[in-house]
């Protein structure tokens, strides 16, 4: 067969591209908006912080420790002598109870919610139900305190009755008096359902990136869905499960309103769940702000301090989780 003829190539050879690193306008510009974009949130934080620090500076140093462990909350009375005294302590355990039931119940449904969405949802029912668990996240406190005072509630009695009949050999179940509204089983069930769309979405993104190799290995070896699930999925997304579970737990801890319209506050510890009794710290603080005088909200200012704390590292620590999962894959 004879070689076919090479043609000699006479068209104008284009000049070579400089290869540059210098960024563009463009690129400066949105370099410039992320990056005070990012400064802002991180001033605005510390002058927060600072502001809290100053108002509160005098109960922390006239409390002492005594504010962070206390349980009494007596403004007291300056002009017959009586000293004002004040105690977060019973509720910043009310916050750990009340954040954690929320937790218990939020983390299976939203982890469920996410391997739904991920891995057995068709197409047509996944885009509709992804949109609606994402939105639920912007439906305000309020909403969700009003819902849980009149509709939750008469449902929620009827539940920790039953928990009460046939758990109460556990302490958390155990009753002082039958009354069982506003107690913080109820709240921490409405502060779960605020929080599964915070873990869900966490969860989703982390189950999206398991790698396409290890799921087609896993039914390779003859495996069901259930089994690739539990056998890859739920490992390799673990680490990014528990980030979100932490910043969960981080929302749950701040939150004020929904728990001040469905827990009976009372400056008492209490760890029988079914009780009504309880609070937290953000919720003392929209109960007495109104009528507190000047040491008291002071006081106030000293008891946000210590929740802005508390919460910064929750989220902080959920950050770093989230971190090691996505540089680690989930090992």
């Amino acid at each position: 067969m004879p070689a076919t003829p090479v043609t000699e190539y006479t068209g104008v050879i284009p000049e070579k591209r400089e290869i540059t690193t210098v960024p563009r306008f463009s690129d400066k510009v949105f370099r410039f908006v992320v990056t005070s974009g990012g400064f802002t949130a991180l001033i605005i934080l510390s002058l927060i912080a600072i502001f809290l620090l100053l108002e509160g500076l005098p109960v922390f140093r006239d409390q002492g420790i005594k504010f962070v462990t206390g349980f009494d909350w007596n403004a007291g009375d300056p002009e017959n002598g009586v000293a004002a005294t004040f105690g977060i302590g019973a509720m910043l355990i009310g916050t750990l109870v009340v954040s954690f039931i929320g937790l218990v119940i939020a983390l299976p449904i939203a982890v469920g919610t996410a391997l739904f969405l991920t891995y057995y949802a068709p197409l047509w029912v996944k885009r509709p139900l992804t949109i609606m668990v994402d939105l639920m996240a912007a439906i305000p406190s309020v909403i969700y305190g009003l819902w849980g005072f009149f509709i939750l509630m008469p449902h929620a009695i009827y539940w920790a009755k039953l928990l009460h009949k046939y758990l109460d050999f556990l302490p958390f179940f155990k009753m002082q008096a039958p009354v069982y509204e506003r107690s913080p089983f109820i709240a921490g069930i409405v502060v779960g359902i605020m929080i599964v769309p915070i873990i869900a979405a966490i969860s989703r993104e982390v189950f999206s990136q398991v790698p396409l190799d290890r799921v087609q290995a896993a039914y390779a070896l003859g495996a069901s869905k259930w089994t690739m699930i539990r056998s890859v999925v739920l490992p390799f997304g673990a680490s990014g499960i528990a980030g979100g579970a932490m910043l969960g737990l981080g929302r749950a801890m701040g939150e004020t309103i929904a728990i001040y319209l469905v827990l009976n506050i009372y400056f008492i510890p209490n760890f029988q769940v079914l009780f009504s009794s309880g609070g937290n710290v953000a919720s003392l603080i929209v109960s007495r702000f109104g009528e507190a005088g000047e040491y008291e909200l002071r006081a106030l200012m000293a008891a946000g301090l210590v929740l802005f704390v508390v919460t910064l590292m929750v989220n902080f620590l959920s950050d770093r989780i989230v971190k090691r999962t996505s540089r680690t894959g989930g090992q």
